[in-house]
């Protein structure tokens, strides 16, 4: 990891151990590795192996409204907060292939909101991000999606939102008419702009203590005063150094309002 942090500046040192070994050990199978001296050797000589190692190291896995009373809560507890500003910025820190992106612009939609917000989602993976760009899913999915959009309170037919055709669906592009994909590390990257809402899930389980607190440090010099922060479901803000500069909004649904 330092050697990848000294060549190509992705800096995974601190991420935690065990799921890194994992991921490590996955991918010396995947590429018919003999040895992690082998995989690293192949990876400071060879730019594209190492492109292949980061979709291993990254695990662009989501899916569209995952945890579906997390959007609930934002649906009736954040939504209507949000009506009070003239525009709005969300960040969604960690966007993977994108389904949070489009779940969180339908919902927008849905409550009237969208047409005055600017999303900035980012990631670290340039193949997810163009992944989230398209915004084509497997069609496969797409019953499991539906049924996590009317668990999270959805107001019309999922199938409004995308055509399906070659077993994939495409999503409307409007949706991500005032979306800014870009590449940006929590680990290495400052804050960029004032933020109302920053919805980071599933990306802190993945961090080690230090590296928790410095994306949270981030998301509470990003959000404006009262703004709202949203994490997975098994991630917490409550033992790390910014414990107290939050209210618990929705301790359940893991979404947070700014304190201080």
């Amino acid at each position: 990891m330092e050697a990848i942090f000294l060549k190509y500046s992705y800096d995974f040192r601190n991420y935690t151990g065990a799921s890194q070994k994992r991921r490590v050990l996955y991918a010396l199978d995947q590429l018919d590795l003999p040895s992690i001296s082998a995989l690293q050797d192949k990876v400071l000589r060879e730019p594209a192996t190492f492109a292949r190692l980061l979709q291993f190291l990254t695990i662009p896995v989501s899916e569209m409204f995952r945890d579906p009373h997390y959007f609930l809560a934002l649906r009736r507890q954040v939504a209507p907060h949000l009506h009070t500003y003239p525009s709005l910025k969300v960040w969604v820190a960690g966007c993977s292939t994108g389904e949070e992106v489009f779940s969180l612009a339908i919902l927008l939609r849905e409550e009237g909101l969208l047409e005055r917000t600017l999303i900035y989602a980012t990631d670290i993976n340039p193949a997810s991000l163009e992944k989230a760009r398209k915004g084509i899913f497997p069609l496969e999915s797409i019953q499991g999606y539906t049924a996590n959009y009317q668990r999270g309170g959805g107001l019309r037919s999922f199938s409004d939102y995308y055509t399906a055709a070659y077993d994939a669906a495409r999503f409307d592009p409007s949706l991500c008419a005032n979306v800014i994909f870009a590449d940006h590390s929590l680990a290495t990257d400052s804050v960029f702009a004032e933020t109302h809402l920053v919805s980071c899930r599933n990306v802190l389980i993945y961090f080690n203590r230090p590296l928790q607190d410095r994306a949270l440090g981030l998301f509470h010099e990003s959000l404006c005063h009262r703004g709202f922060l949203g994490l997975g479901a098994k991630e917490s803000i409550d033992f790390s150094g910014y414990a107290s500069r939050f209210d618990a909004l929705s301790r359940g649904e893991r979404i947070y309002r700014k304190a201080t």
